[in-house]
């Protein structure tokens, strides 16, 4: 990309925006069946037939959902076009800051906040680098009046050390029912230390079909994903301690600190399918239109203000009279819609089908270790490590429909799936130094049941379990379940969630075999980890507070442990391994948001407690502190302005290291530990909207070379130093 186009199209965007002319819509509010299929109008009141390019404009209008991964049901959302914090989209870190991660953009990360770690035992390849993978249950389905499409890019130092990401949204529908469009998003993290790029490329093909009948979803999904290991770098004090070094002269840069490897790279290729569809079953009713009292006073209002602007008012309209004239247009009002009807479709029940294919290749490539920094060898030197997965899951669900008649209080859906999983690992020829490909294949049917009901505004409730009935996971099972509750206390809005799980699941199978040149292991012997775990939040809006509460409990945890055999030169040769821990580990959290407001000035905060009463096995961080303090104003009445700063902060503690060989995060060598942490990273920022367009400035890590100086979100992975960040986000409506 180049950096001097972008600072034109910047440059010229206040007079590409002011050409536009398209008018917001926004559509009702209502219940209907076929929530966001798109159904198109004219809010001009202009005949479509007629060809005059002046007459033909397309509304500014888009919503927004995802879908539940399981059944499809639709989730609605706020739209991907939010402004606040959008300096922090880009972030691997997260938001908040709470992910330890590698320091380059796009590296492997996981959460310092353990109730944000995915809950169950599944290890795949992919599961470091969430930050770019997209989720069928987490992509923007979008149905829009007019071709819709978004365009963002984010950038950072320069063609040596630099990063920059260029993402490219398109949506459009086709008739009232059918949309389409698609993703590409790529990432290219050169990195500020030696042999740590990445280099990522996602391309995604999604469509819908949504009607009183049938509806589908469809995501199609193709990532290549390269990342450059280099083991960290060889000695912390060229961070923390550079006068002890030989990095203390003003022309040693981070790409002069010497790191472990070089010509070494992980690399994956992620192929995935997810189809989902289903078919509703029911009848038309003739029902009363569902208007809200809020639509009855918006009408009286309108009246009001259109009488009192005639010249020639056909009623009086002082102040005294007014109250009058607007119950007595209430009660009519009310009467009048209450006597229009339509015609609705009623669901009774429902039948739904989804599929799910993955393909993925992960491929190891090393082509200089340091010698002695492995402590076994399995097999020749070959420079490649690789491994396949392949798995195919159909499910197959009935559901009974919440509302068709006063005892339909719920869904109730019963489902079965089948999932069968292939993979490849290199394996030797006993007796022989030959390898080849051995193969491994797993099947699993499951069963299981969903109770839920969303209609009430004031209770909404989920309940889900599942059990395997045969298969290789044979005994695992899960209960879940989760409510929300919406109510007035002193005539203040207050929500209460709740959520709870038992889980009793079979660890993953990369796990239980992994066969590579330097790490082995066939542990067929592994027991279930069995987890329980309750959470709840309370939330104040008038007040901006939120408080959330925690606990669960983990029996045989499962996880890497580092077995590293010391040296006489004080040195460890890395060996990991497959551990339980037999004993209960119980984790305890509690979070605070706390949002202030003085005028133009806001106070954003988030602080998280955490408690493990096993340090060793599973560390964690005791505080993590997030805070945004800035001034939220206009400039000229049309240029949104933030500008402030924001600090992120957690207590030292011995986080997990990162093993580039399994691109995970393992356990620390219990007697080589190092602590990171206590040390805030402050960035200062001016975040701007300007009608359809989001940019900002970014000055990241202003802190650096202040305090303790010890900016590691992983041990021996220094984060990036200061820099200067730039991102656009452009949206097109036509």
């Amino acid at each position: 990309m180049n950096r001097t186009i972008i600072y034109i199209l910047l440059t010229l965007l206040p007079l590409t925006i002011s050409a536009q002319t398209l008018q917001s819509h926004q559509r009702d509010s209502g219940t209907k069946s076929g929530l966001g299929s798109g159904e198109m109008f004219n809010p001009f009141q202009k005949d479509t037939t007629n060809t005059d390019k002046e007459d033909v404009k397309a509304p500014k209008y888009i919503r927004q959902w995802h879908i539940d991964e399981l059944l499809g049901d639709v989730i609605p959302v706020n739209a991907d076009t939010l402004p606040h914090l959008y300096q922090n989209w880009h972030l691997t870190e997260g938001m908040h800051g709470e992910y330890n991660f590698l320091g380059n953009m796009g590296a492997p990360r996981q959460s310092r906040i353990f109730f944000d770690r995915p809950s169950d035992t599944r290890y795949d390849f992919m599961q470091p680098y969430d930050y770019f993978i997209v989720r069928p249950g987490e992509l923007f389905y979008t149905d829009t009046k007019s071709p819709y499409t978004n365009l963002s890019y984010n950038e950072s130092g320069d063609k040596i050390s630099g990063d920059d990401r260029f993402r490219a949204y398109f949506a459009t529908n086709a008739g009232k029912h059918f949309g389409a469009g698609f993703l590409f998003d790529y990432l290219y993290g050169r990195g500020r230390y030696d042999n740590q790029s990445t280099a990522f490329m996602n391309f995604s093909l999604f469509s819908y079909y949504r009607s009183d009948r049938y509806n589908y979803h469809l995501l199609a999904s193709r990532y290549h994903m390269k990342m450059a290991e280099n083991g960290g770098i060889t000695n912390d004090d060229y961070i923390t301690n550079p006068e002890k070094t030989d990095g203390n002269s003003s022309n040693f840069g981070t790409t002069d600190i010497p790191v472990h490897f070089d010509r070494t790279w992980n690399r994956n290729e992620l192929y995935s399918i997810y189809f989902t569809h289903n078919y509703n079953f029911g009848f038309h009713r003739k029902v009363a239109k569902n208007i809200s009292a809020d639509s009855i006073a918006s009408e009286v209002s309108r009246i009001i203000q259109g009488e009192q602007q005639s010249d020639t008012p056909l009623t009086a309209t002082s102040d005294k009279s007014t109250p009058i004239l607007s119950d007595t247009l209430q009660t009519t009002l009310k009467t009048d819609y209450e006597e229009e009807t339509e015609i609705r479709f009623i669901p009774v029940a429902r039948i739904t089908h989804t599929a799910e294919v993955e393909s993925d290749r992960r491929e190891f490539i090393f082509h200089e270790t340091p010698p002695g920094y492995y402590a076994d060898t399995y097999m020749l030197d070959d420079s490649l490590d690789r491994t396949d997965y392949l798995s195919i899951k159909n499910t197959l669900a009935l559901s009974l429909r919440e509302g068709f008649n006063k005892w339909a209080i719920a869904d109730i859906t019963a489902y079965a799936s089948h999932k069968y999983s292939n993979y490849k690992l290199p394996d030797t020829i006993p007796g022989t130094p030959l390898e080849y490909k051995k193969k491994y294949s797993e099947h699993t049917i499951m069963i299981g049941g969903i109770i839920q009901s969303n209609r009430s505004n004031t209770l909404k409730y989920k309940l889900r379990g599942e059990t395997a009935v045969s298969g290789d996971d044979l005994g695992a099972f899960l209960l879940e379940g989760n409510s929300e509750l919406n109510l007035k206390l002193l005539k203040r809005n207050v929500k209460i969630q709740g959520k709870a799980f038992i889980k009793n699941n079979r660890p993953s199978f990369y796990y239980r075999h992994f066969h590579s040149e330097h790490y082995w292991w066939d542990n067929t012997n592994l027991d279930k980890e069995f987890r329980t775990r309750i959470e709840g939040s309370f939330a104040i809006e008038h007040l901006r507070t939120k408080l959330s509460l925690g606990i669960e409990n983990i029996k045989n945890y499962t996880y890497f442990a580092n077995k590293s055999i010391p040296t006489t030169s004080n040195n460890y040769l890395s060996r990991l391994t497959v551990a339980q821990e037999s004993d209960n580990i119980q984790i305890i959290t509690a979070t605070l948001n706390q949002d202030f407001k003085f005028g133009p000035v806001h106070l954003d905060t988030e602080f998280t407690y955490q408690n493990t009463s096993n340090k060793e096995v599973l560390p964690l961080p005791e505080f993590n502190a997030y805070a945004n303090l800035y001034l939220k104003f206009k400039i000229a009445k049309v240029l949104n302005t933030e500008l402030g700063a924001d600090a992120r902060y957690f207590t030292s503690y011995y986080a997990p290291d990162y093993s580039a060989a399994l691109g995970q995060f393992v356990q620390q060598n219990p007697s080589d530990k190092i602590e990171i942490g206590n040390y805030p990273v402050v960035s200062v920022y001016a975040n701007f909207l300007l009608k359809e367009t989001r940019f900002y400035v970014m000055y990241y890590h202003v802190n650096e070379g202040s305090g303790n100086m010890n900016y590691f979100l992983a041990p021996h992975y220094p984060m990036s130093p200061k820099a200067l960040w730039f991102g656009l986000s452009w949206n097109f409506y036509n």
